[in-house]
């Protein structure tokens, strides 16, 4: 039998040994350093946000993006209840109320002509997952944002390198938060950014991310004492991650292509089937560029996706399928309810399917997960 071909492998460059070398050979502190400078200026340069900071994870950067956002007990934040728990996570712990608006069946994301019907007096926030790096109808919402006075939070943890009418997925809201978890393009194990696009936060943003201290001011000589300022908590990386994030943005390009190579080989093997079949296929807008994070399919029902689960399964092949729909959950039905009426999110979420894809799969593999779909329909 051939290899097993799993669900994901972690991103490699080549690069990164290179610099974790220098690192620990240079017997510098592992603390936040030169690294960490390259890699704030890489994202700040191609992404266009005013500031961006490395955290600890993109779970890290949408808590501080509530931390900015001011949310308090009583506040409301609007979000898909097709996301993973983070995004919900973030906002229920400062005390908000969430209210889940359904998704657009073609994209999966937020369905903007919903979400003024969910605002209310006490509404502070919408956060907008760009699923699969796709990106959401920005300007809709950027729009509602501002007739209504609430601040859009992008959860980009998809959409690294990814772009809505040119312009960089997470540079776009008041915030943008990124995932650099060993599953997305690029990656230091754990960790994320939050991409700060409005200048007047950029200085909480620091205080915030530092335990609620001054000590950036401290360490540059701006303060004479290195004090407690606000709230906070320990959000910075280490510079060991920061080295080998650096070896994967030097190589940022290159992931790109390659993913969206992979990406583009399952379509176009799949394209046949769509006829044939009930599947789909994720659904690109023209005026988004996406970076081949991920590719799934969508069967005609539950059971058709469950059994063809288990047919890749049999042949070695790893498939998986997310979200659990947040507000069917324990902490969902406990911490928000459902805007309207729930349409599309869990009828979509229970036919989706994601096929392995990752850097340098290559079109061998690629093909045969395409043969065995192939033959589960042709069976």
């Amino acid at each position: 039998m051939p290899p097993a071909i799993p669900f994901n492998r972690p991103t490699r460059t080549g690069r990164e040994p290179a610099h974790v070398r220098t690192l620990l050979e240079g017997e510098k502190s592992l603390q936040e350093g030169e690294y960490a400078h390259r890699c704030t200026t890489w994202l700040t340069q191609r992404l266009g946000g005013s500031k961006a900071f490395l955290t600890t994870s993109c779970t890290h950067a949408l808590e501080m993006s509530a931390l900015l956002a001011g949310i308090e007990p009583g506040d409301e934040v609007i979000l898909p209840s097709f996301a993973f728990t983070s995004t919900a996570n973030a906002f229920a712990l400062r005390g908000a109320a969430l209210r889940f608006v359904d998704i657009r069946p073609d994209t999966l994301n937020l369905d903007e002509r919903l979400v003024a019907q969910a605002i209310t007096p006490r509404t502070k926030a919408i956060c907008a997952l760009h699923y699969a790096g796709i990106a959401c109808a920005v300007d809709a919402l950027a729009e509602i944002a501002a007739a209504h006075g609430l601040l859009l939070i992008e959860d980009a943890a998809h959409a690294i390198l990814c772009t809505y009418k040119g312009r960089a997925l997470g540079s776009l809201g008041t915030f943008g938060c990124f995932s650099f978890h060993e599953t997305k393009n690029l990656h230091c194990g754990e960790g994320g950014a939050l991409l700060v696009n409005q200048a007047s936060y950029t200085e909480r943003a620091e205080f915030i991310r530092d335990k609620g201290t001054n000590r950036g001011r401290f360490i540059r000589g701006q303060v004479d004492k290195y004090t407690w300022v606000d709230l906070g908590s320990s959000y910075t990386p280490s510079e060991l991650c920061a080295a080998f994030l650096w070896g994967q943005l030097e190589g940022g390009d290159e992931v790109l292509a390659d993913r969206l190579a992979s990406w583009r080989r399952y379509r176009d093997g799949l394209r046949g089937l769509v006829g044939r079949e009930r599947l789909e296929l994720p659904v690109v807008p023209p005026e988004c560029e996406h970076n081949g994070h991920l590719f799934y399919v969508k069967t005609a029902n539950p059971d058709e996706r469950n059994r063809l689960l288990a047919f890749l399964a049999e042949r070695g092949t790893a498939a998986t399928f997310h979200y659990i729909p947040l507000h069917s959950a324990d902490a969902g039905r406990r911490f928000g309810r459902f805007v309207g009426e729930d349409r599309y999110t869990t009828r979509e979420s229970q036919r989706l399917l994601r096929l392995p894809l990752w850097h340098a799969i290559g079109p061998e593999r690629v093909d045969r997960v395409l043969s065995q779909i192939e033959d589960f329909y042709r069976g």
